[in-house]
């Protein structure tokens, strides 16, 4: 096994490893977005899931959440550095944490005829996924979720005809009051 900390270093993750999924509060401005990826590529830190988008057009701020794995120590050091990124308002680490809820969205095309178009209709009444497209061949299923429930989903549709995805990454938000940013 490699000791290399490169992001395109393919062994796999040790069990020490855990997931970590950061939310960061920033100033909607450019290079705010480089700045945090140029973090994770610039120390080999690698991304497993990236979204951003503006929040707040007044007070002018966007969310960014991204996932990553690593050793407890290094998420650590992960947090902390992105909490001195110029633009960085706040950063947290919501994994695990009982008062966020956090959602994926996928796009799923499925072909498939006979049983097998059936059976992607059944497991898709089971995840509630939602039909947006529909040809004779092929299916458009839309999905909202947990990424296990996407993955689960996902997996159970490769023999039945996967034809191709597309995911959006982790979102994330805090459950209750405004907690004030």
């Amino acid at each position: 096994m490699s000791n290399s900390a490169s992001a395109y270093d393919l062994t796999p993750e040790k069990e020490s490893d855990r997931l970590a999924t950061f939310t960061l509060l920033v100033d909607n401005e450019a290079g705010v977005l480089h700045r945090v990826v140029g973090l994770f590529s610039g120390r080999g830190y690698n991304i497993e899931s990236l979204t951003v988008a503006e929040t707040d057009r007044k007070s002018h701020t966007s969310r960014i959440t991204v996932v990553t794995r690593g050793a407890p120590h290094v998420l650590e050091q992960i947090e902390a550095q992105l909490g001195k990124v110029i633009s960085v308002r706040k950063v947290k680490d919501v994994e695990g944490d009982p008062q966020a809820v956090q959602r994926e969205l996928a796009l799923i095309k499925v072909k498939g005829s006979g049983q097998e178009r059936i059976e992607a209709l059944r497991l898709a009444d089971i995840f509630r996924a939602k039909v947006i497209d529909t040809t004779l061949e092929s299916f458009v299923f839309e999905l909202t979720g947990a990424t296990d429930k996407i993955d689960s989903f996902i997996e159970l549709m490769r023999p039945l005809g996967l034809v191709e995805l597309s995911r959006t990454g982790v979102l994330s938000i805090e459950r209750g009051a405004v907690s004030g940013s």
